[in-house]
């Protein structure tokens, strides 16, 4: 049974594979300026010219990586928060944890001048330390006193804890200067156009390190979907561990919100996807829910940006409208 299910997680991650690969690929050629398969690789060599390059390196695969990124990471985060409260429709906007996020970076933005910013490389602490304030708002008053949290309770608190930061959110916003109002409302939507190298820098390792560990604790994370009594009984340590995870799961979403802006559904719908692939097994759900998240932001953002060349949509805009339609469909299919 287990080398069956191995075999199955294999094909079906080489498949994503190969379809990140070809979205890549495609991605790398879409674009105003018309680039060639071999402009492509002259210019990888470091043979192009300078526009090549610029256009290639700060432009094209900056994007590309940044999409990938921070889908695998918002992917993986809704895994690990849907494990936790043991409810398909648990995700990192739905729980609120992307809106404290995002509105610890707007009131940085608003409240701190350009020349006394300290640089993208404080953007994750930030939005961490906002993420990580709303997550325990949220956790408080789902809270109650000598009963188990219910997932239901959970989201319908997270839905509303977010309604009233999107509405502060709209409160600070008209009182930005016209240059970040519209960095700001780019980012609020959902966006990794114009962010630059430093930013794949400053996400890359919380990706490196969160998303290994979970893979190398899934044994641990398969506990925690049975009952708690026998989660206790097989001997896992259930608060301690919500905990941990429940902050790992935060510190991802809040890393990539930083970054990529308040990008809905990713962390639904892919770990969504991902157990129906492989199963709930999280040693082949994590790696498969990354990839998936990874090819869902790649072809949204390669839509967004081709659609209605050579203007662009805003990729938070392609991925609700892929979202929304999916989150009706959970919504209506769940058991609970």
């Amino acid at each position: 049974m287990r080398k069956q299910q191995k075999i199955r997680f294999l094909k079906r991650l080489v498949v994503l594979l190969a379809v990140l690969l070809l979205l890549f690929v495609i991605s790398i050629h879409a674009g105003y300026t018309k680039m060639g398969t071999a402009d492509v690789f002259r210019t990888l060599l470091g043979k192009g010219n300078a526009e090549e390059a610029l256009i290639l390196f700060d432009f094209r695969l900056v994007r590309i990586v940044l999409a990938m990124l921070v889908g695998a990471g918002l992917s993986v985060s809704g895994t690990i928060f849907q494990t936790i409260s043991k409810n398909a429709l648990a995700s990192p906007d739905l729980l609120g944890v992307s809106a404290g996020a995002g509105i610890a970076v707007l009131l940085y933005t608003f409240f701190v001048p350009e020349e006394m910013a300290v640089g993208v490389f404080a953007l994750p602490f930030v939005s961490l330390a906002g993420a990580l304030l709303t997550a325990m708002l949220i956790y408080s008053l789902a809270h109650q006193k000598d009963r188990a949290i219910s997932p239901v309770r959970l989201v319908l608190i997270g839905i509303s804890v977010t309604s009233g930061i999107n509405a502060a959110e709209i409160i600070f916003t008209v009182r930005l200067s016209p240059e970040k109002f519209q960095i700001v409302h780019t980012w609020m939507i959902g966006s990794v156009y114009g962010n630059t190298w430093s930013h794949v820098l400053a996400l890359l390792p919380w990706l490196v390190v969160i998303i290994p560990f979970l893979i190398y604790r899934s044994r641990d994370l398969n506990l925690m979907r049975l009952s708690d009594g026998v989660a206790i009984g097989l001997g896992s340590p259930l608060k301690k561990s919500r905990f941990l995870y429940l902050m790992l799961a935060v510190a991802l979403a809040a890393a990539c919100v930083s970054v990529g802006g308040a990008i809905g559904f990713v962390g639904l719908i892919c770990p969504h996807l991902a157990r129906k692939l492989v199963g709930p097994n999280h040693q082949y759900c994590i790696p498969v829910s990354a990839v998936t998240g990874a090819v869902l932001l790649l072809g949204a953002d390669l839509v967004a940006r081709t659609i209605i060349a050579p203007n662009e949509m805003l990729l938070g805009i392609v991925v609700s409208l892929i979202g929304a339609p999916y989150f009706l469909y959970i919504l209506l299919t769940s058991k609970s």
